[in-house]
């Protein structure tokens, strides 16, 4: 069963299939295309996991993977390179 905690790795390798930095919509579509069995398996999750994948962008911020938001277009999320 999936966590939350699992979304970090998901925005992480949505992104790095993205080159690098995508839109948030389109993140969601990945992890939605790529683990929909798991989040549908996942009990509350299921219906969290869009907000949750925004808490796993902030843990990934302040971890120095992604970009603050203020350094990256509104609306696009970034890996540091």
């Amino acid at each position: 069963m999936a966590t939350k905690h699992d979304l970090a790795d998901w925005v992480h390798d949505a992104l790095k299939d993205s080159g690098g930095s995508a839109r948030l919509v389109d993140v969601a579509k990945k992890i939605w295309n790529n683990h929909e069995i798991e989040l549908k398996a996942s009990g509350d999750l299921f219906f969290t996991w869009q907000y949750d994948m925004r808490w796993a962008a902030n843990l990934l911020r302040r971890s120095g993977i992604m970009k603050a938001s203020e350094d990256s277009p509104n609306g696009v999320w970034e890996l540091k390179k």
